[in-house]
């Protein structure tokens, strides 16, 4: 069961996470397609990883393929390519809507291993070979290494998986009937995220990026590998500046007993997580970041109160943990 709630959750991962487009607009994931050929280009960057095909059943047809991206890749344990130019392959996704592309699940390497690109804990749906290539455990971490535990919330840390709660998204949600119309006339292709569109708050905490917390005395900065994401979270009113709206708000944090918690208002960004969920200029967020008391593991809270949109507060959890190996890297978003 918990293997069939994060397939779902994934898919719906894929589908809008990615600032370049939407993978749901651009791929049909009802369908899966397969084909054999050479590689002859390789890009390794973000938002999307993508090879060029060239089909070696006679026809010398030129497929576009893309995959996940760099931050998703390293967690795979995937931190360059594995694949070379010239290498002969065989790949299996999801087609694209238009043209004659792919959004690869599954690649056959000439080592005889197969590439899954999946995040359950133990894949099933090799097709090729019974050797997998690379590993899923990062993902799936129950607790991290708590050895820098007097570093309490000032570390680095990475989505775990377990137990589906990687996301913070819902279902459905509590929508006003002015806001479910709005989110039902939503036009994916012309969406905030698309073409490198920065991501905003909250759904910029809802990605499966690492993000670390920077102790600066009278603030926190919070940096998120999404898009180079820096937010400030200010603990002393005294010294902290007049709001400005922006797209990640106006953050304001007080310490009770270990948890942090930050409330943000003065936001711009409009969405709550870009997908057709529009947010009113009033809306307000409370965060709630409590480590465990091994040290290992970051559990989280949001809580998104806005009564044009929803007819209740939403609340939504999520959790990371410590992997000492882990950093947070450069995004560089790249059209």
């Amino acid at each position: 069961m918990r293997i069939y709630r994060l397939a779902c959750v994934l898919a719906s991962f894929c589908a809008p996470a990615f600032a370049h487009h939407s993978v749901a607009v651009s791929f049909d994931t009802g369908l899966s397609v397969q084909v054999e050929g050479q590689i002859t280009s390789i890009e390794w960057r973000n938002p999307h990883i993508l090879f060029t095909l060239t089909a070696t059943d006679g026809s010398d047809a030129e497929w576009e393929i893309e995959t996940h991206s760099l931050s998703i890749m390293r967690r795979l344990d995937a931190a360059e390519p594995f694949v070379a130019i010239g290498d002969q392959v065989k790949a299996a996704g999801w087609p694209s809507r238009q043209g004659r592309g792919m959004f690869v699940n599954n690649m056959l390497l000439p080592s005889g291993e197969e590439f899954v690109f999946d995040f359950r804990p133990e894949p099933t749906d090799l097709i090729w070979s019974d050797r997998m290539w690379g590993s899923n455990a990062n993902w799936f971490a129950e607790s991290g290494d708590g050895s820098d535990e007097e570093r309490g919330i000032f570390r680095v840390w990475s989505t775990t998986l377990v137990d589906g709660n990687g996301f913070f998204w819902l279902p459905d949600y509590p929508l006003t009937s002015e806001a479910r119309e709005i989110r039902n006339a939503f036009d994916a292709a012309s969406g905030p995220l698309m073409e490198c569109g920065l991501k905003g708050m909250p759904g910029i905490m809802g990605a499966p990026y690492p993000l670390e917390f920077l102790d600066r005395g009278d603030r926190i900065e919070l940096r998120l590998e999404e898009y180079d994401t820096l937010r400030t979270i200010f603990l002393n009113p005294d010294t902290a500046p007049e709001p400005v709206p922006s797209i990640y708000g106006y953050s304001t944090g007080r310490w009770e007993g270990e948890t942090l918690v930050v409330e943000t208002s003065s936001l711009n960004w409009g969405h709550l997580m870009g997908r057709g969920i529009r947010l009113s200029d009033s809306v307000q967020i409370i965060e709630r970041f409590t480590p465990t008391e091994s040290g290992g593991r970051l559990e989280y809270q949001i809580t998104v109160i806005d009564p044009t949109t929803f007819t209740e507060p939403v609340v939504m959890d999520k959790s990371w943990v410590y992997l000492p190996d882990v950093q947070v890297e450069p995004y560089e978003c790249a059209l």
